[in-house]
């Protein structure tokens, strides 16, 4: 095979002096910089599919957690209604007093932490 700047049938002398076994030896090292480059993205890439397909199952397990939530609440409010409507405010403001008293309770506990 027949290298341009080599001239045909040349002593291998002037291969040498040419530098081309130089470029070719940067050529290499260039190529392996480059493999190495291209092999540490791939497996960058492969991590960040695997971590996205474990937020996509968390995001999954939080929107049922978050539907069943729902349904209880609303059942909830059914009840507070149903009880409002009746004659038995004063078990009604009991219910409203323990809530709000729970849930200051939790909003200092997660403050504090």
């Amino acid at each position: 095979m027949r290298r341009a700047g080599l001239g045909e049938g040349g002593p291998q002398g002037n291969y040498v002096a040419s530098g081309y076994s130089v470029h070719e030896e940067e050529n290499e090292h260039l190529q392996e910089g480059l493999r190495a480059k291209v092999s540490a993205l791939k497996h960058l890439s492969i991590d960040i599919g695997a971590e996205v397909k474990h937020h996509n199952q968390m995001l999954q397990e939080m929107d049922s957690d978050f539907d069943s939530t729902g349904g209880l609440l609303g059942a909830t409010m059914g009840r507070l209604k149903q009880l409002s409507r009746g004659s038995q405010t004063k078990v009604f403001c009991y219910l409203l007093l323990f809530a709000l008293f729970v849930f200051t309770i939790l909003y200092w506990i997660i403050r504090l932490r």
